[in-house]
């Protein structure tokens, strides 16, 4: 419209695609300890607070696509009209844009009266190859999203749509606040049942590296722990201890 006061849908920049050996890797860590290698790096704010998986036993690493919902100011955008507005919202142009592998983050403000995706939705979203959806809002027609299968955590399930309540689709890769994280576009989720985590793209090699200790070390804690070992001993391991580790490790690896 020549009146209009902005311009919508808001897009940003579409991120470069990730080193494909990155997700690969972050795929293979659970959510805690890159939170928790994160946290020894100095970066502290990296879990999405909120939304939990629909389902048990998901499990997603991909790059970060991001969807931003802003309050409704009726002379620029409202509800009204459902779908034949929504359509033309960074919502349907985020999903238009989706590429195999991608994790949508989306900024809801943990509102419990919008629906930020439904049925059709997220059937749309699973076969542009999408890996999964985090978001800090609610979704709706549950059963059937459900029975589709696509890994998401959202705070909860709503009858509302997208638009129908105080929020309306604003924007689409550009950076999000997310239960508390900063996302941007182009970095990386690892989310399962303990919940989403935000990897910055630049640190997602050191937290790998750290990882791949930490998990193994792990392993052997948890058995000798199931062997009678003393917790104080083997978690976390003491410098006698990690000796031992060190010595196991390094007879596991010439075998």
């Amino acid at each position: 419209m020549d009146d209009a006061i902005w311009d919508l849908p808001v897009r940003g920049k579409l991120p470069a695609a990730p080193d494909p050996a990155l997700v690969e890797g972050l795929s293979r860590i659970s959510s805690a300890t890159a939170c928790a290698k994160l946290h020894a790096q100095g970066i502290r704010r990296t879990f999405v607070e909120g939304p939990r998986p629909i389902a048990p036993g998901q499990k997603i690493a991909g790059r970060v696509r991001t969807l931003q919902f802003m309050p409704q100011r009726e002379d620029i955008a409202s509800g009204l009209g459902q779908e034949y507005v929504e359509r033309h919202t960074a919502l349907w142009h985020v999903l238009e844009d989706i590429e195999p592998g991608d994790v949508l983050v989306v900024q809801a403000y943990g509102s419990a009266y919008t629906g930020c995706f439904g049925d059709m939705l997220v059937r749309y979203f699973k076969r542009k190859g999408g890996a999964g959806i985090v978001v800090d809002g609610r979704i709706r027609d549950l059963p059937r999203v459900s029975g589709i299968g696509l890994p998401i955590w959202s705070t909860g399930a709503t009858p509302h749509y997208a638009s129908q309540a105080e929020l309306f689709p604003w924007a689409y890769d550009v950076p999000v606040a997310v239960g508390g994280a900063l996302a941007l576009p182009g970095d990386l989720c690892v989310a399962d049942d303990d919940g989403a985590v935000v990897v910055p793209l630049r640190r997602a090699g050191q937290v790998l590296e750290a990882a791949a200790d930490h998990e193994q070390w792990e392993r052997y804690s948890r058995a000798r722990i199931e062997e009678g070992g003393a917790l104080s001993d083997y978690y976390p391991l003491t410098p006698e201890t990690r000796a031992e580790y060190e010595r196991w490790r390094d007879v596991k690896e010439s075998q």
